[in-house]
């Protein structure tokens, strides 16, 4: 499952899966050059609109247009949880493994967070590659470079439904059913509904908010900055289309085994 899955996300995703668009036209370009040079031009526009700024930030924000956390709209959260994004499995800097930067960014948001509510704080992340826990680093992040401690590990998830479902067991031993959800904007609405699925209600707290429109000349200039907001966004949104099937075929699952067979090829009420 995990090599289908990454196989998924390098082919499907850019850079890759527009320059394989436009290698398809190259080699198409030998035996039909109009039609060859026309589906590798589209590669080619592709590849320059998702390495767009402002392309990126509008996949972002198709996304969720969740507002920048406020204070007041904590209401009963109890706890805090920070995802993890993903760990630098080489750092030799810091002696060994530590978290990368979006993850940093989290933690230091969380922290932040943290001393604004005086909330408990839980990380969650399994461990990849060989690396310490993901959720380890994270708290030794916390811990010894922000001076907060962290009440919650939930080591053991890799993806973000086990990050909702283990966390979400963890809370509810302590008789926590609300918290504030720390994660990038472009991983919501669906970590706010893996963990609402889990039985947990969430106050999002989205990092990396794009603006509503572009605000620079730089914006319209393709880069490595507009690549990498648009392949977050794409990943999402195939997570997203994978969430919505996922919820579709339990639910009929859960159709079939609580109605009683019957004989009749018809369904009910036909």
């Amino acid at each position: 499952m995990f090599w289908l899955k990454y196989a998924v996300k390098l082919l499907a995703l850019p850079p890759v899966a527009p320059l394989l668009v436009a290698l398809a036209g190259l080699a198409v370009a030998g035996r039909r050059p109009r039609a060859g040079r026309r589906i590798a031009l589209v590669g080619v526009l592709a590849l320059w609109l998702l390495a767009t700024p402002a392309v990126g930030a509008f996949l972002i924000r198709l996304l969720d247009r969740t507002p920048p956390f406020d204070v007041a709209s904590a209401g009963q959260a109890q706890a805090i949880v920070i995802l993890g994004g993903g760990t630098r499995t080489y750092a030799p800097e810091y002696g060994g493994a530590t978290v990368n930067a979006i993850t940093l960014e989290r933690v230091r948001y969380g922290a932040r967070l943290a001393r604004q509510t005086h909330l408990p704080i839980l990380v969650s992340g399994g461990a990849v590659r060989g690396a310490p826990a993901e959720a380890v680093l994270m708290r030794n992040v916390l811990v010894h470079e922000f001076g907060l401690p962290v009440r919650w590990i939930e080591a053991r998830s890799h993806n973000t439904h086990e990050n909702a479902v283990d966390s979400a067991a963890m809370l509810h031993e302590s008789g926590i059913s609300h918290v504030i959800l720390v994660g990038h904007s472009f991983d919501f609405p669906r970590s706010r509904k893996e963990f609402e699925a889990a039985g947990i209600a969430v106050v999002a707290a989205p990092i990396r908010i794009p603006p509503a429109v572009p605000r620079a000349f730089g914006d319209f200039v393709p880069g490595v900055q507009g690549l990498v907001m648009s392949y977050y966004a794409c990943y999402e949104l195939l997570g997203n289309a994978l969430f919505d099937v996922t919820q579709a075929l339990n639910g009929n699952s859960a159709d079939t085994r609580s109605t009683p067979r019957s004989s009749s090829p018809l369904p009910p009420g036909s």
